[in-house]
């Protein structure tokens, strides 16, 4: 696997959440800075030494509710 992307979103209470699509990889962080850096340990820990992927990509989804 050369890639792996997460779908970062903005947490209800606060902060912001991180799942990776396709493998067992979530984490969470009160700032982008720290986010980053729980992304980067969480897929450390995931991924077998030599086996994580060489790139992760992460995909910001902000959702709007608007009234009519």
């Amino acid at each position: 696997m050369n890639e792996l992307i997460f779908l970062v979103e903005e947490a209800p209470e606060g902060g912001y959440t991180a799942r990776a699509l396709g493998e067992s990889v979530f984490t969470q962080a009160e700032t982008l800075e720290e986010l980053r850096r729980n992304v980067r340990d969480a897929v450390q820990c995931h991924f077998d030494e030599g086996k994580a992927p060489k790139i992760i990509r992460l995909h910001f989804v902000r959702e709007e509710v608007l009234a009519s």
